[in-house]
């Protein structure tokens, strides 16, 4: 199944280069599980591999916030989240990540949460994110070394990475560490 949806992201052309990897998917299921968590948000859905892969690590009764601009993209996820099985675990919220965000209660509510957006909005997302996480839960940013261009950032995509790299890293809110998986993983927990 998962299969078929890559096949079908690739067609897309250069704009499937935004598709995690196969790794990614395990390790996010796997990360999800070992969390036991219950409820989820995903910032940036894009055609829904990476919403399939935290679903499937969720409690059977878990669910998953997804928020993504591109109704295109989204329809072709939601036609494989059926196929799966799992589009009762999944609500879809197609609109702009900072005005979805900030229309959910300020109280914690998630265990986990993806950010796979807009590279420049990643630290606005973490803002908002992180005062609904419960303590413990996990933040998991894809990205994070812009192939390379962070070492010396030239575009906005890579200067704003870099700068959200160096904050998360002090940031006490927050334990982090990148992992050179794919495109690069920052994974923080929330103290």
């Amino acid at each position: 199944m998962l299969d078929e949806l890559r096949a079908e992201t690739e067609k897309l052309r250069s704009v499937s280069e935004m598709l995690i990897s196969r790794e990614q998917c395990s390790f996010l299921t796997l990360l999800v599980a070992s969390l036991g968590a219950r409820s989820a948000v995903e910032i940036g859905t894009f055609t829904g591999y990476s919403a399939i892969c935290i679903a499937r690590g969720l409690s059977p009764q878990g669910r998953l916030l997804c928020i993504d601009v591109n109704g295109d993209w989204t329809a072709t996820a939601q036609r494989h989240w059926r196929r799966a099985g799992i589009e009762g675990k999944i609500e879809l919220r197609l609109g702009g990540g900072r005005a979805e965000l900030e229309a959910l209660p300020a109280k914690p509510a998630f265990d986990f949460a993806f950010i796979d957006a807009d590279k420049p909005n990643y630290d606005l997302y973490y803002e908002l994110v992180l005062p609904r996480l419960r303590a413990n839960g996990l933040i998991v940013f894809d990205n994070m070394l812009q192939h390379g261009r962070v070492v010396d950032p030239k575009d906005e995509s890579a200067q704003a990475i870099d700068r959200l790299n160096k904050k998360l890293c002090a940031d006490p809110r927050v334990e982090c560490v990148l992992l050179a998986v794919a495109d690069g993983l920052m994974l923080c927990r929330k103290i």
